[in-house]
């Protein structure tokens, strides 16, 4: 099959609406010689389809239908702090502008459970689907699903797609020079999960600032995100010689601490800690944490502005990233 085959073969029509700038549904009432549809408009949509060599599906020129103003939102994995407060935000995002939103979650994003929430959602009339994750997996499942309605990914990679998240690499390598100012030079990382996007993204962020600096970078240790392994994790590094550790986020900082003071290691006068997130609890840890604050909430608000912008075939800004801000607190010093 050739390149072009196999692009006249995925071609869907959520892409020909990217490729016009437009809502699938009026790519549909084009299709459809539909009116109320601006001649430059349908113009470009012809020129998409054309390049795209797209040939519709009668389910595609059935798009048009009354509007339910009602959003599916799929969430995954556990209810930890940050997709949770998105998810809460985005529900209160959607109530303002009067939408309702129907909630499927997922412990683990399969393909078959993921396909099976997703077409629940559309036989229930949803206008578009927001899926928040940060399973890797969760790319190949948004490119390759053509439901008739359009998806929006809260993820934190990814092309081709609408999306929306906080730039993780940015933040990691804001974090990991804020210990470099301080003097550091052996700076270790504690990672979230290896099938996560953002904990590959933070990776991504300390290497290079590592590098930038003509710094060694070992390889890092993973958790799981809970404060349990962050524990584990600083017990396996007590026999090395360190002076700072980069935390994938802040529950595993704090089990990192734990271990480091039961280990004689002070923080910070031996070891400088430094989180990711920003929960409401880190600035009461002990000593209170120095940690990047990811807005969640704005995340939200952010989902629900992209996914207005789709269904009114506004332009919407795509990937729309915002990037973690430093909060000083006292587990981070000088290097000693």
């Amino acid at each position: 099959m050739t390149t072009e085959e196999e692009r006249t073969k995925a071609a869907t029509i959520f892409d020909v609406a990217r490729l016009a700038g437009v809502s699938h549904q009026t790519v549909s009432r084009v299709l459809n010689e539909l009116p109320n549809v601006r001649p430059a408009t349908r113009e470009r949509v012809e020129r998409a389809i054309k390049q795209l060599r797209y040939i519709p599906s009668p389910a595609a020129r059935a798009l048009v239908t009354r509007r339910s103003r009602t959003i599916g939102l799929i969430t995954t994995g556990l209810p930890e702090f940050g997709p949770s407060t998105t998810a809460v935000n985005f529900n209160e995002a959607a109530r303002e502008e009067r939408y309702a939103v129907i909630m499927a979650s997922l412990l683990q994003l399969e393909a078959s459970a993921f396909r099976q929430a997703a077409e629940t959602l559309v036989r229930q009339n949803v206008e578009a689907i927001v899926l928040i994750t940060s399973n890797r997996s969760a790319l190949g499942l948004l490119q390759g699903m053509d439901l008739g309605v359009p998806f929006l990914g809260v993820v934190s990679q990814g092309s081709g797609i609408h999306r929306v998240s906080l730039d993780q690499y940015a933040g990691a390598k804001r974090a990991v020079r804020h210990l470099i100012d301080l003097g550091h030079t052996q700076i270790r990382h504690i990672a979230g999960p290896v099938e996560s996007m953002d904990a590959l993204e933070r990776i991504r962020g300390w290497r290079d600032t590592l590098a930038e600096h003509g710094l060694v970078a070992h390889e890092p240790l993973f958790g799981d995100w809970s404060a349990a392994s962050g524990y584990e994790a600083g017990r396996r590094l007590l026999g090395e010689e360190f002076t700072a550790v980069f935390c994938g986020n802040d529950q595993m900082a704090l089990g990192l601490i734990h271990a480091l003071t039961e280990g004689g290691r002070s923080v910070p006068g031996a070891v400088s800690v430094i989180g990711f997130d920003d929960v409401p609890e880190a600035a009461h840890f002990s000593p209170p944490l120095t940690t990047m604050h990811q807005d969640f909430a704005q995340l939200g608000r952010d989902a629900m502005e992209v996914v207005l912008a789709v269904l009114s075939d506004e332009q919407a800004p795509n990937p729309l990233q915002r990037v973690p801000q430093l909060v000083l607190r006292a587990s981070t010093a000088p290097a000693p």
